[in-house]
């Protein structure tokens, strides 16, 4: 059996067979996830059934995470850095991605959270660090969910909105995706800047009040 008929297979059981597909796609990185989103939104007959996609996409997506959260948690820094060295090639996932993402987490938890669900291969394996840094879940969760939203429906909506137009989703879904990411880093850079200003213009008025 191919992945197409496999993938036939799971949809056919509805709403339960999308939420089972957005688990998988956290643990099997094979096909990019906005592809994949894309592809199943272009299933969906009409609005409300999209509106129930994002939902059980979402709560599937979020169910990987915190899966990922919990490994992190259970196993620890040392055991889980040796396991993705050993094991993190076979998910395209190695020691220095795994090193940037836990560099993230010792700045801002709730946006590097929340960011990290919306970039592809980061989106992934983010809870991993997060659980080893013991990040509260009530934050984990509540960020994870807000992203995995942010990169879900959207995906979701285009390809619902392209069925039947001979689009390719792999071409859409690839700029929509760039854009996204292009969208966060400049939300990001201005946070930081702004961050930057404050901090610089509370050290000269110190100075001057010196």
């Amino acid at each position: 059996m191919d992945a197409a008929h496999l993938v036939a297979m799971v949809l056919s059981f509805g709403l339960p067979g999308l939420l089972f597909i957005a688990l998988a796609e956290k643990f099997t990185p094979i096909i990019p996830s906005y592809v994949l989103l894309m592809l199943l939104g272009m299933t969906l007959p009409n609005r409300g059934m999209l509106a129930l996609a994002i939902l059980a996409t979402a709560v599937g997506s979020l169910t990987g995470s915190v899966i990922w959260y919990g490994a992190g948690r259970l196993f620890g820094a040392a055991r889980v850095e040796r396991i993705v060295a050993r094991f993190g090639k076979y998910v395209f996932f190695n020691g220095r991605h795994y090193q940037s993402l836990a560099n993230a987490y010792r700045r801002n938890h709730f946006w590097v959270t929340l960011f990290g669900q919306t970039i592809p291969v980061a989106r992934i394996y983010l809870a991993l660090p997060a659980g080893v840094f013991a990040i509260q879940p009530i934050v984990f969760v509540g960020a994870a969910a807000l992203g995995i939203l942010l990169w879900n429906a959207p995906f979701l909506t285009l390809g619902y909105l392209l069925r039947g137009s001979g689009h390719d989703p792999v071409h859409v879904g690839f700029w929509v995706s760039a854009a996204l990411v292009a969208t966060e880093m400049t939300i990001l850079l201005g946070y930081r800047l702004r961050e930057r200003i404050i901090r610089r213009s509370e050290r000269c008025l110190a100075g001057a009040g010196s």
